[in-house]
């Protein structure tokens, strides 16, 4: 029996969101609980720790196929996006969030190929990254785009959570209910929050011209101050839980995998 690839993507892509939605919630309940910080990265080798190989190997497939996804939409307008500048942004924005999970893949990757887990991603990797880009001709500026680039990410997070613009992308009968509109607006809040936070560190770090300014999201969350750190652990747990949700209830354009094949093969010299 034939199989269809594009339904294994579209199942395999809603592992992606479940297994995003893990992230956030392992972020923010270490927030609530203790006030422990801890970016995606972090989040991911807890729980590799926890959840052993099984869970992993999932996540790793789940990012992979969400990875492909959010490319596809980038390069082949899978979810119809507008034409005009609008559009082009929402599909530059569906390019960058494939290439951030992908990377996320890459990461479960790595720490299925280990022994035992890692720990948290550590506070310096923001800050190396920085310095490295300092080395680099030119390197003041691409921290300074980077950053102020975040923060426009931040006012389109809170644009996006004001508007519940999310909302559309969800079956009807789920659209209309509190609980998904509620999830998400406090989730992409706190999101825009984080952004912003680190969009104003990588910018300083930018000027200054010291990688110590620079900070992800590890850092934003421990630069937070009582009672806002809490504020916004708990709306990141919040955006697990609507991730969770678009996991289940997230309608997902399939991609074209044959038509994509087949035109590239016609392409191929005979």
């Amino acid at each position: 029996m034939r199989t269809d690839p594009s339904g294994a993507l579209t199942t395999l892509t809603r592992l992606g969101f479940a297994s995003r939605g893990l992230l956030y919630l392992v972020i923010g309940y270490l927030i609530l609980k203790s006030g422990r910080t801890e970016d995606t990265s972090g989040a991911l080798s807890m729980l590799a720790e926890g959840g052993g190989r099984i869970l992993l190997g999932l996540m790793i497939a789940g990012f992979l196929a969400y990875g492909l996804w959010r490319l596809s939409d980038a390069v082949f307008n899978i979810e119809r996006h507008e034409d005009g500048k609008k559009g082009l942004a929402q599909r530059g924005g569906a390019a960058a969030s494939g290439v951030v999970h992908l990377f996320l893949a890459w990461q479960a990757i790595r720490l299925f190929n280990q022994s035992g887990g890692g720990g948290g991603s550590g506070g310096s990797g923001t800050q190396e990254q920085a310095q490295s880009a300092l080395s680099l001709p030119g390197g003041q500026l691409l921290l300074v785009v980077a950053g102020l680039t975040l923060l426009v990410v931040g006012l389109l997070q809170f644009k996006k959570a004001y508007k519940a613009e999310f909302l559309e992308h969800l079956e009807p009968g789920v659209a209309h209910q509190p609980w998904a509109r509620y999830s998400g607006q406090a989730g992409y809040a706190a999101r825009g929050a984080v952004f912003l936070i680190s969009g104003a560190f990588l910018t300083s770090a930018g000027f200054k011209e010291q990688a110590g300014e620079a900070g992800g999201m590890e850092e934003a969350l421990t630069w937070l101050t009582s009672p806002w750190d809490l504020v916004v652990g708990a709306g990141l747990l919040l955006f697990g839980v609507y991730c969770l949700i678009e996991a289940r209830f997230r309608v997902i354009n399939d991609v074209p995998v044959d038509g994509i094949a087949n035109k590239a093969r016609s392409k191929l010299p005979i």
